[in-house]
C-alpha cells in the first residue's frame, strides 16, 4: 500500500505525487477520478487533511497539503485515497494486482512565492500535455475551486492557503493567482520542472538548509543546488553501505551527547 519515501518531516507544506503502477493509464475514466476526489474529501473530514491544491491526470496525481498536526494525517489520508480507489477499480474491472506505485514522492515547499510557483505548476499539468488550453477547462484540478465563490463541499482550505501565500482577501487571491496562470500560459514556458516532483525540498537557501539539517541520515547523498533563484535539496543514489554508515554515525553522536 502507499508509503511515503523516508524523508518525511512534520509540520511542512508537501507536494505529493503518486503514479499508477508502471505508469498505466488507470485513471483515464472520469468515474475513477471522481472516486479519488470523493476519498480526498473523506480524508479531509476524517483526518483533518489540509488541502491546498490538487490535479488528477490519467496516470498520476498531484496533491499539495499542509501538515498541521504531528502524527499520521498525511500517511493515513494517502492510505485511504489510494487503497479505496484501487479497490473499487479492481472490483469493477475484475482486475488483480497493484494499482499504484509502492511509494509516493513528497517534496517540502516553502510558503509565499515558492508556494505560488508550485501551485501554478500543478494546475498547468494538463496544459503542458496539450489536453486543455487552460486549467479552467479541466474539472479535476484545484484551479476552478480556488477562483470560485463556493462555500460548501470545498476540498481546498482557502483561509489557510491565503495565510501561506500572504494574501489578504479572496479577491486578491483571485486576481493574483489568475494573473500568474495567464502569464505562464502566455509565456509558453510550460516545460516539466523536475524540482517539484523529484527534490526533497524547494525554497530559499535558508529553508532548504533547515530541511537538510532536520533530515539527518534519512536521505542518501543529499546535495543542495540552485537554479534560476530556486534552491532545492536533491537525493543522489548512493550505495546502501554509505546510507548505513551515515545512520550509525548519527546514532553514535546521540549516544555520546547522552553520556
Amino acid at each position: 500500500m502507499a508509503r511515503a519515501k523516508r524523508h518525511y518531516v512534520p509540520g511542512l507544506i508537501w507536494h505529493i505525487t503518486h503514479r499508477c503502477h508502471k505508469r498505466e493509464f488507470l485513471l483515464k475514466f472520469s468515474r475513477d477520478r471522481k472516486r479519488w476526489l470523493h476519498w480526498l474529501y473523506q480524508a479531509k473530514k476524517r483526518f483533518g487533511l489540509c488541502i491546498l491544491n490538487y490535479t488528477l491526470t490519467s496516470n498520476h496525481i498531484h496533491l499539495l497539503v499542509k501538515d498541521k498536526r504531528k502524527g499520521c494525517m498525511i500517511p493515513r489520508s494517502m492510505l485511504l485515497m489510494a487503497g479505496r480507489t484501487a479497490q473499487e477499480y479492481n472490483q469493477r474491472k475484475k482486475r488483480r494486482g497493484a494499482f499504484w506505485e509502492d511509494r509516493y514522492h513528497a517534496t517540502a515547499v516553502e510558503s509565499g512565492g515558492h508556494l505560488f510557483h508550485c501551485m501554478v505548476y500543478i494546475d498547468l499539468n494538463m496544459v503542458r500535455t496539450g489536453v486543455v488550453n487552460h486549467p479552467k477547462e479541466w474539472f479535476y484540478c484545484g484551479y476552478n475551486e480556488i477562483l470560485s465563490h463556493r462555500q460548501r463541499y470545498m476540498l481546498i482550505d482557502i483561509k489557510e492557503l491565503m495565510k501561506l501565500l500572504d494574501v489578504g482577501t479572496r479577491e486578491e487571491l483571485w486576481n493574483v493567482y489568475g494573473s500568474w496562470i495567464d502569464k505562464k500560459i502566455e509565456s509558453e514556458e510550460l516545460t516539466r520542472e523536475s524540482k517539484w516532483t523529484e527534490s526533497l525540498a524547494v525554497g530559499s537557501k535558508t529553508f532548504v538548509e533547515s530541511i537538510d539539517a532536520r533530515l539527518e541520515y534519512k536521505a542518501r547523498g543529499r546535495k543542495m543546488i540552485e537554479h534560476k533563484g530556486f534552491f532545492e535539496l536533491r537525493e543522489h543514489r548512493m550505495p546502501y553501505s554509505y546510507d548505513l554508515a551515515l545512520k550509525k554515525r548519527s546514532v553514535r553522536g546521540r549516544i555520546r551527547s547522552v553520556i
